[in-house]
């Protein structure tokens, strides 16, 4: 469990920062065009950043949730990790898309 755990942790950290910097170009959109497709861009991504950073926080940091990851059963653990680097690929061509 402790590879998958961590690789859901270098997943995670990799969203928080990729976010961070999707949310300071769209934040710099916002202000420059106020366009409601830009404001919605930037509250999903402050949105899905909040989701990161608290799971990253209960992976790392929170002593109950850390041993609590840490006992998953492999296939549970895979599925969690699984679904975290789908987001991390979803993000990684969400920056792209948006610094090209």
């Amino acid at each position: 469990m402790t590879l998958w755990a961590d690789i859901s942790r270098v997943a995670m950290g990799a969203n928080v920062l990729a976010l961070l910097a999707l949310c300071a170009v769209w934040a710099r959109n916002y202000r420059q065009f106020r366009s409601k497709h830009t404001l919605g861009l930037l509250v999903f991504a402050l949105m899905l950043l909040g989701e990161n950073a608290l799971g990253l926080y209960y992976f790392l940091v929170d002593p109950t949730l850390t041993g609590w990851f840490s006992g998953l059963p492999d296939i549970a653990a895979t599925a969690l990790m699984a679904l975290r680097l789908l987001e991390t690929l979803a993000i990684g061509f969400l920056l792209w898309v948006t610094l090209d």
